[in-house]
């Protein structure tokens, strides 16, 4: 005779399967993974070791390894400037800007990776009101210029942007071109700095410092703007809607 299939323990591996793969649960899984990487951060502080503690490499393998370093730290909220700060320090101005426009695009891709596997399809359904539907068009339908002008005007947190990019339906190339171009002109500005750090008098320094102060300034006074449009724009809470006479 047969054996008997054991169909109730082939049912519940299906059931764990399915709640194990379900959106929530994936989310669940992100929020998890981001929150250790905040408590990495905040207890190892690598940025330390990557300016005071990085090994004495030389040529492409330290950049290589620095970029790689760089993208990994950045997928964990360790913040940019520092970083690029450290990169221009290790490597002045020729290597370090490739090695950490390089490690932005990585880092960046890591968090869009996550946040589209992990979280896209449990965070989409709650994409309601003006605003969030407003910014997912936007970058749904103009992924390319839309994600262009956040990296060229540093108002928006990278990592934020990073996921709100993930959640909407933009492609991955657009994305990660966005961010390859639209990250330089600041980054250059860091790693020059952190090039000439130990001159702070020198035209390069004050140069970069000065642009990296304009360009915070110009995304303040942007991001003030477009916040007291939407303001004025958006019907205050005491309007009601009076009803038309019925004939």
């Amino acid at each position: 005779m047969l054996d008997p299939v054991d169909r109730p323990s082939a049912g519940l591996t299906v059931r764990c399967t399915r709640v194990l793969l379900s959106p929530w649960s994936r989310l669940s899984l992100l929020v998890l993974l981001l929150a250790c990487a905040g408590t990495a951060v905040l207890v190892y502080e690598p940025q330390r070791f990557l300016s005071a503690g990085w090994p004495q490499l030389s040529g492409g393998a330290a950049v290589v390894l620095f970029a790689a370093a760089y993208g990994v730290c950045t997928a964990a909220f360790v913040p940019r400037p520092l970083l690029n700060l450290a990169a221009g320090a290790l490597f002045g101005t020729q290597l370090g800007l490739p090695a950490a426009v390089a490690g932005t695009v990585l880092g960046a891709g890591i968090a869009f990776g996550l946040g589209r596997f992990l979280g896209q399809e449990a965070l989409r359904p709650l994409l309601r009101g003006r605003w969030l539907t407003a910014a997912d068009g936007q970058l749904s339908q103009h992924g390319f210029r839309s994600m262009m002008a956040v990296r060229l005007f540093p108002g928006v947190p990278f990592v934020a942007a990073n996921y709100c990019a993930a959640v909407s339906k933009m492609g991955w190339l657009p994305f990660l071109l966005a961010t390859a171009i639209g990250t330089i002109p600041n980054t250059a500005a860091y790693v020059v700095a952190g090039s000439q750090a130990g001159s702070p008098t020198s035209p390069a320094f004050l140069i970069a410092m000065g642009f990296i102060v304009l360009t915070g300034t110009g995304a303040a006074a942007l991001a003030w703007h477009k916040r007291h449009r939407l303001r004025a724009a958006s019907p205050t809470p005491t309007e009601t809607r009076v009803p038309e006479p019925v004939a």
